[in-house]
């Protein structure tokens, strides 16, 4: 029976786990597919934990067990209690527990085969050539990855400040730190030396990894957050990779290998969303030049209330609503859906404009609403929607600015310039829903917040969205 586990079974269900991966991953490419897609790939992940197990043997499963108890205890009680506003900060953490237990496992492989028999050789010649290098890249990027995700979630749930820390001589600091984890990794892969010094090795290459992943993610801004997020997670998915060298099984490889792809191309097409470089968003500390942008800059700002902001939005024939980071601080996201079906219950024709970077990871926006039940149909991306801008009435911007900033296409010594935005300035009437006149993430004057087709309505997301519903549903009884 083992043998045919070995040689038939085995196989086959980590074909099938790998397939089921393929097809998890492209079906979270689309709205209408994600939850399919999110349960293929779970489905895929159970496949393959149970294949593993199947495939190890005898093991001790007290410690399996235990860990499956508070593990799934941590993760349902996550599932319950998170916010959707705070996906970000919890997918930062599943990119930092993703590389952390694949720099656990690398570090158990060393210490397992090579540390604790007592052999003075090189891990090279205990564990093969490839296996000493991809245990040691599986350290030093999952290392990474787990304090840079760390650094992020504390960044994204405002423990430690947005904005770029920029250290000096950071660049010189990080190519000394990273030489010295280069050093540690080649003394353990491929020089003898006995069991204590292997362990003075490893363990000074995972903190000066961690080290390292600290000091990538600090000079990172606020507005780079989509970004950083979408690499960790790719580095996530290496680190598994590696760890899958080391360990000799396929679908790690496999999943790693996807997962490490996938985040590639979306940080690729964030960074082209940006107008940016993967190299700039990681070594230039954007946002830090950036100006204050105070209110004293503004010299031609027009101030609105709810109640003429409903007005507007009651004659109009079609509104975009523009979803920004602020609408998720204020968990507006039912008030704006509320608010939408009204207007469609007038005849007034609704859409959502969706720009690849707003909020603080990516999709961030696409979550939000879809939690509100906002039709998938309604969520516009930023290439479509901008040629309708010139036709429609009014566009109701909520907690946006560097996405729908004109500076971008206007002024070309601006930090943004070049950075594709929605052209909301060429609707026929602009309403932006602020707390105040402070500049975005990018740290720059929003020369919209002038335009003559531009009013501002100052205040909380959610309480000035709930009065216009409230004006709204006054005007439909008077009609």
């Amino acid at each position: 029976m083992n043998n045919t586990l070995t040689t038939f079974v085995v196989p086959v269900l980590y074909l099938l786990s790998a397939v089921l991966f393929i097809f998890g991953l492209k079906g979270l490419t689309r709205v209408r597919s994600a939850r399919r897609g999110n349960a293929l790939a779970s489905l895929a992940m159970l496949i393959a934990i149970v294949t593993t197990l199947l495939d190890l043997g005898f093991v001790d499963y007290q410690w399996i067990i235990a860990g499956l108890v508070i593990g799934g205890l941590v993760g349902a009680v996550a599932a319950l209690k998170v916010e959707m506003t705070a996906m970000p900060e919890m997918v930062a953490l599943f990119n930092g527990f993703g590389g952390g237990a694949s720099a656990l496992v690398a570090l158990s492989i060393l210490w397992k085969e090579v540390i604790e028999p007592s052999y003075t050789e090189s891990a090279a010649a205990v564990l093969g050539g490839a296996s000493a290098i991809t245990a040691f890249l599986s350290i030093l990027i999952g290392a990474i990855t787990l304090s840079g995700s760390l650094i992020a979630f504390l960044k994204l749930s405002g423990k430690i400040g947005g904005q770029p820390t920029l250290l000096p001589a950071r660049h010189v600091i990080n190519s000394v730190i990273f030489l010295g984890c280069l050093a540690a990794g080649i003394y353990i892969g491929f020089f003898s030396h006995a069991p204590s010094a292997m362990v003075m090795a490893a363990l000074v290459a995972t903190i000066l990894s961690l080290i390292l992943g600290v000091l990538m993610v600090i000079p990172i801004g606020g507005a780079d957050m989509p970004v950083i997020i979408s690499f960790l997670n790719s580095l996530s998915g290496v680190a598994a990779a590696m760890t899958g060298f080391v360990l000799g099984n396929n679908v790690l490889i496999i999943a790693g290998a996807l997962v490490g792809a996938s985040g590639l191309i979306l940080t690729q097409i964030m960074c082209v969303a940006m107008n940016r470089t993967l190299g700039n968003v990681l070594f230039s500390g954007f946002g830090q030049e950036g100006g204050s942008a105070d209110s004293g800059e503004y010299t031609n700002v027009r101030s609105y209330s709810p109640e003429e902001a409903a007005m507007i939005l009651e004659t109009a024939e079609s509104v975009v609503i523009v979803p920004g980071y602020g609408l998720a601080v204020a968990q507006a996201q039912h008030a704006v859906k509320e608010l939408a079906d009204l207007l469609q219950k007038r005849g007034v024709k609704v859409s959502y404009a969706i720009h690849p970077v707003a909020g603080r990871m990516p999709g961030h926006m696409n979550v939000l609403l879809a939690e509100a039940d906002v039709p998938y149909e309604q969520l516009i991306e930023m290439e479509r929607i901008n040629p309708e801008f010139k036709t429609t009435d009014a566009v109701l911007v909520v907690g946006a600015n560097d996405v729908v900033n004109p500076a971008a296409e206007k002024d070309p010594k601006s930090p943004i310039a070049g950075m594709p935005v929605l052209q909301v300035w060429e609707a026929q009437t602009v309403m932006m829903i602020k707390r105040s006149l402070s500049p975005g993430f990018a740290g720059i004057k929003n020369e919209l917040f002038e335009y003559d087709n531009n009013m501002m309505v100052f205040g909380d997301a959610k309480k000035v969205l709930q009065e216009i519903v409230s004006e709204v549903k006054s005007l439909n009884a008077a009609a």
